[in-house]
């Protein structure tokens, strides 16, 4: 697979009428790769607001990202589904792209599944799909604990990775801890990037990448040789950022970011509201401390 490093989870822009502006994404795609160095990309995500999305609207926008990366970094698809029958028919549906695995969260509709029923959707899925599968684990009522998360890594074929999204350092150094050696482990606490790597996370797949990707590549980097003075440095030029982007309608705000970095990201899906004038101010001042614009 060669997934590592900083693989921004990319917003999918949507026109006025709500479909889907693929020319906007398709620049986003060159601009993340040629610009920013990223290692990866993951379309139809929860930054992506991969729940809106038909089955044909996120083929049309993995295959997109597909055919501009051209095989200069792999690509994820998000899958964001309440049964096992609409994660396999998502997942039948990529089967022929050239997607390095499928991101998927568990069911998140009121319930949570047993553990052994949550065992049993992912073990039907990865035997389903054409690409490997890795477990999105960020709904907080059908939350994966660790050792469920280890067992599934270690019993399932095709299973091959987490990515564990929670603002508890804990329950992402206790994965660490006991599965690094089982599968790929991504960190998706975007407050944390820095301690999660100096922990030992294989890379990241968070929101905060995909607003600022390239300082998020070099707090990689210096994280990898070492150096953790610009490590830390790097991380409260992130801090204050993510602070603005967190509040209410995460992906319209990531998107107001990238919009006034000059990287125009549509509107987010309805009934989503865009970006208040309060936080679009908070977005930028914070990238203006972040030395962005």
């Amino acid at each position: 697979m060669n997934i590592y490093g900083i693989v921004p989870p990319m917003t999918t822009p949507f026109a006025a009428d709500e479909s889907v502006d693929e020319n906007l994404l398709r620049a986003e795609v060159e601009h993340l790769v040629a610009v920013a160095g990223v290692h990866g990309l993951a379309v139809g995500g929860s930054t992506g607001e991969g729940h809106t999305l038909s089955t044909d609207e996120l083929r049309q926008l993995v295959g997109a990202a597909v055919d501009v990366a051209a095989g200069r970094v792999p690509i994820i698809a998000g899958i964001i589904v309440d049964s096992t029958r609409q994660a396999i028919e998502k997942a039948r549906a990529l089967a022929d792209l050239e997607v390095a695995a499928l991101q998927v969260t568990p069911v998140h509709y009121l319930f949570r599944p047993s553990d052994e029923t949550m065992f049993r959707h992912f073990a039907a899925l990865a035997e389903a799909a054409a690409q490997p599968v890795i477990v999105y684990n960020v709904v907080p009522w059908s939350y994966c604990s660790p050792a469920l998360l280890d067992k599934m890594l270690r019993e399932i074929d095709g299973l091959v990775g987490v990515k564990q999204s929670a603002g508890d350092l804990k329950l992402l150094a206790d994965l660490l801890l006991r599965s690094a050696d089982a599968g790929l482990i991504m960190s998706a606490v975007d407050a944390l990037l820095y301690p999660s790597f100096a922990l030992g996370a294989h890379g990241a797949i968070a929101a905060i990448l995909s607003a600022a990707p390239e300082l998020c590549v070099q707090l990689w980097d210096a994280a990898q040789a070492g150096d953790q003075a610009a490590a830390l440095e790097l991380h409260g030029r992130l801090l204050p950022l993510w602070d603005a982007i967190m509040a209410d309608n995460l992906p319209a705000n990531v998107k107001t970011a990238l919009a006034l970095q000059g990287r125009p990201a549509g509107l987010p899906r309805m009934p989503m509201p865009a970006s208040s004038p309060q936080q679009r101010e908070a977005i930028q001042a914070a990238l203006v401390l972040a030395g962005m614009l």
